[in-house]
């Protein structure tokens, strides 16, 4: 390969590395070209973006990044994978339906900021939850007081009015 094309890649690879907020690495050894063929199909409906990449070009975008991502230099050995995404836990999800037959496996991932090295990590990286999860359960936490005081206004008030109804019509 000619270096202006490992040039090329390197700056295509720091652009995602910016573009995507999330991104696993995937070890695709022993994958024939149907099961790649699959895996790719479901990334693209999940709207993961996965790419196959020489390790050492994928190590030289890490190092013209702005991030250290000296932590995943580790998980660069092997035929790797890189799965952009903008949901941190998506391919986590996808990828525990492969665990069964163990290809591809996790390597590394960087989500939410944050490193996880091994594909011990799995089970840690789906149960993460995305952005609009997160908003979604704080709305329903504040929702919740409000609705509580409403439902024992209510319920207050016909409390009420039923014990006037029933001093009202007592008789003297």
């Amino acid at each position: 390969m000619k270096k202006e094309v490992k040039d090329t890649i390197i700056v295509e690879l720091g652009e995602k590395l910016k573009q995507y907020p999330h991104f696993y690495l995937v070890d695709v050894t022993g994958m024939n070209a149907e099961n790649t063929s699959k895996l790719r199909r479901k990334c693209f409906k999940s709207n993961i973006k996965m790419v196959v990449v020489k390790n050492t070009l994928l190590h030289k975008a890490f190092e013209a990044s702005d991030i250290d991502f000296s932590p995943l230099y580790v998980a660069l050995k092997g035929n790797t994978a890189v799965l952009f995404t903008e949901t941190a836990n998506e391919p986590a999800r996808m990828l525990k339906e492969y665990t069964k037959e163990g290809i591809p496996a996790l390597k590394a991932a960087y989500a939410e900021e944050g490193f996880f090295v091994g594909a011990d990590k799995l089970e840690e990286l789906a149960s993460l939850k995305s952005k609009s999860e997160v908003i979604a359960d704080i709305v329903a936490l504040l929702q919740s007081p409000v609705k509580n005081v409403v439902s024992a206004l209510q319920s207050g008030a016909n409390t009420i009015h039923g014990v006037l109804k029933t001093l009202g019509e007592r008789p003297e």
